[in-house]
């Protein structure tokens, strides 16, 4: 039998963070919440969480969108979250005065946010002579 190949070359758009005021500890368990979720559904969601960094996730989702919408014509109804992931940026240091004359170290991490948006596509599926 002969296979057709065909490739499916997928649409994606890219939106980055790069300057988001918190740790990727604490923005980790919120983008694999969204990953995988229609992009309205994923902006929904975000508005009710109760996180403070949340507001920046939905900004940055809301960035991507427009980019897909002005730069590429998808249609914003399809956009799903393909991937969502964040790295670490800067760490500004800060010193608290602690008792005796000592002190004691502050750290104040930055990360970058990266939200990769697809067009979802409906799979077609060929049946090969079954028997039914």
């Amino acid at each position: 039998m002969k296979e057709n190949n065909k490739k499916i070359t997928e649409k994606i758009v890219k939106a980055v963070n790069k300057n988001v005021r918190s740790s990727t500890r604490k923005l980790k368990p919120i983008l694999k919440a969204i990953v995988g979720k229609k992009v309205d559904l994923a902006i929904r969601d975000l508005s009710f969480s109760e996180k403070r960094i949340s507001k920046d996730i939905k900004k940055t989702i809301s960035s991507a969108v427009a980019n897909a919408e002005n730069n590429y014509q998808y249609d914003i109804d399809k956009l799903i979250v393909k991937e969502a992931y964040c790295g670490k940026q800067i760490i500004m240091k800060r010193f608290r005065a602690r008792a005796k004359g000592r002190a004691a170290s502050i750290i104040k991490p930055y990360s970058n946010l990266t939200i990769i948006l697809a067009e979802k596509t409906k799979k077609v599926t060929e049946k090969h002579g079954t028997k039914s």
